[in-house]
């Protein structure tokens, strides 16, 4: 098995104005509960958690910082998860399932590589 993060980018559910509707909103929680909730029975989740959309972000050898909030709809990461799975295609299959795509998100699946040398 290797371990996998996936990025959720985008999604209109994150946004105030799609959050106005309590039920609706508690509703997509639920969705990514139970998503979550049967990776874990697979044994393929390993942790995860969203992520608020202040920050910094430092580029380049002058060492410039940006500070966020972050919110440009498409490219914004709002959260990861790691996973288990057999490959690539398993991870891809697996998170196919995820809410996020149902408000035009994105998922994007990266192996996790060791440093051991």
């Amino acid at each position: 098995m290797k371990d996998y993060l996936l990025l959720f980018r985008g999604g209109d559910a994150r946004r105030a104005d799609a959050q106005k509707d309590p039920a609706q909103w508690q509703a997509h929680r639920m969705k990514w509960k139970s998503w979550m909730e049967s990776l874990g029975k697979e044994g393929k989740f390993v942790g995860g958690l969203p992520l608020a959309t202040d920050g910094a972000v430092i580029n380049g050898s002058q060492k410039s910082v940006t500070d966020g909030p972050f919110t440009e709809g498409k490219e914004i990461v709002g959260g990861y998860l790691i996973i288990k799975a057999r490959d690539r295609d398993e991870a891809v299959n697996l998170s196919k399932d995820c809410p996020v795509l149902e408000h035009e998100g994105s998922v994007e699946i990266r192996e996790l590589l060791s440093m051991t040398m």
